[in-house]
């Protein structure tokens, strides 16, 4: 799986790692896990960390979209981790599609993406 998904200790903290490309798989073991934070918590928080991470598989890149679309107001906040200019640019890409706050850190700030995804100040 190129999608790991670790629930954060906190509750309303869904940490993403991703590796290689994501599969449509993956979006099926994450629908499960976010619909059931948001239905306990309401707006959850996400950490998407990408560690040589290549994109998505054609199919699933659609999946990603649907999954966009269907949770656009679920995310309060939401922290990308990288080391790729085109990964900086999909912060960017994503603000119009949700009322989160997004923030792109270096993977070399992984310490202050996870103390800012945690704050509870916006």
């Amino acid at each position: 799986m190129s999608l790991n998904i670790i629930e954060n200790k906190t509750g309303n903290i869904l940490e993403l790692d991703a590796a290689g490309k994501i599969a449509p798989s993956d979006f099926q073991s994450l629908e499960s896990t976010f619909q059931r934070l948001v239905k306990q918590y309401g707006k959850i928080r996400v950490l998407f960390i990408m560690r040589d991470f290549h994109g998505w598989e054609p199919v699933a890149f659609w999946d990603e979209v649907k999954f966009d679309l269907k949770h656009f107001g679920d995310i309060e906040r939401l922290a990308m981790v990288g080391d790729k200019q085109w990964e900086k640019f999909l912060g960017v890409f994503g603000r119009p599609f949700t009322s989160a706050e997004i923030r792109y850190f270096d993977s070399s700030a992984l310490p202050a993406a996870r103390a800012w995804i945690e704050s509870a100040s916006i």
